[in-house]
């Protein structure tokens, strides 16, 4: 099992909680943004097992309209310090350097940018000089046009391809192998069944010499596959089986860690994954 660096190593898949102080997220906008909320929920999940909070200000959902930096700090700068101070281990989801760097200045422990360094490249050198792990995921463009951009020839080879490009702009900032976790990007810019097919396909992913974190919880092609003989997808809320399923075979094939809203279940998942493999 791969390890990070000034990240926990409990010899299993790690469980990464989401904390969105949003009003606008697709599975919880609105319940945590206050910020009373939201670090009354962080300690929650942290009492719950995860092993990192994910403390995130701005929506990624398809079709989510950005907030600016000013907005997106006043909600998750209050919430990362309390969590820090309180000793759970925190990462910043942001696409921004400013809001990264005054996140880890807050007690972050890894910034996790889902436009894996393109929306703002001086990101990767902010994580670089702070010397904390990074997260770069795939990203072809922002969450309000970003399923028109959903083509490739070859899925998986086109994925690994431009993360091939994106590793080598991190190493040019700064940023240390063992620090770079890398994120196939489910749903963004990828269709159902494109998601489908990199999640079969992670052993490429991995094939890059970094470890793997995967993001699929409660995400619509899990409502997709699970719709009834209408046509209505599944409520984010009743994906739940289905994310703690993709929980346990991501830990059986490898994966460093899965992000995901509710993490006793996915907990016990990857746990189970581990003992599995111990035989």
């Amino acid at each position: 099992m791969a390890s990070v660096p000034g990240l926990p190593d409990p010899g299993r898949c790690l469980v990464m909680g989401v904390l969105n102080v949003t009003p606008d997220s697709f599975s919880d906008g609105g319940r945590w943004l206050e910020p009373d909320d939201a670090i009354t929920h962080g300690l929650r999940l942290h009492a719950e097992g995860a092993d990192l909070v994910d403390v995130g200000g701005e929506s990624t959902r398809p079709g989510a309209a950005r907030v600016d930096a000013g907005e997106e700090l006043k909600r998750v700068l209050p919430v990362v310090e309390a969590l820090a101070a309180a000793g759970v281990v925190v990462s910043v989801d942001t696409m921004r350097a400013e809001v990264a760097g005054r996140a880890v200045e807050a007690g972050a422990r890894l910034v996790n940018d889902v436009s894996g360094g393109r929306a703002e490249p001086e990101i990767m050198r902010v994580a670089a000089q702070a010397q904390v792990p990074f997260v770069l995921m795939h990203w072809r463009t922002h969450s309000a046009t970003m399923q028109d951009d959903a083509v490739y020839a070859d899925v998986v080879a086109d994925v690994v391809a431009e993360m091939e490009q994106q590793i080598a702009a991190a190493g040019d900032a700064g940023i240390a192998a063992d620090q770079l976790i890398l994120d196939p990007g489910l749903g963004f810019s990828k269709t159902g069944a494109q998601n489908w097919t990199l999640l079969s396909g992670l052993d490429a992913l991995g094939a890059l010499g970094h470890p793997v974190l995967v993001a699929a919880s409660r995400k619509r092609f899990l409502g997709e596959l699970l719709a009834d003989e209408g046509g209505e997808l599944r409520t984010t809320q009743e994906r739940e089986p289905a994310t703690v399923a993709i929980s346990a075979l991501a830990a059986a094939a490898g994966v460093w860690c899965v992000r995901v809203h509710d993490v006793g279940p996915s907990l016990d998942a990857v746990r189970v994954a581990a003992r599995w493999a111990d035989g």
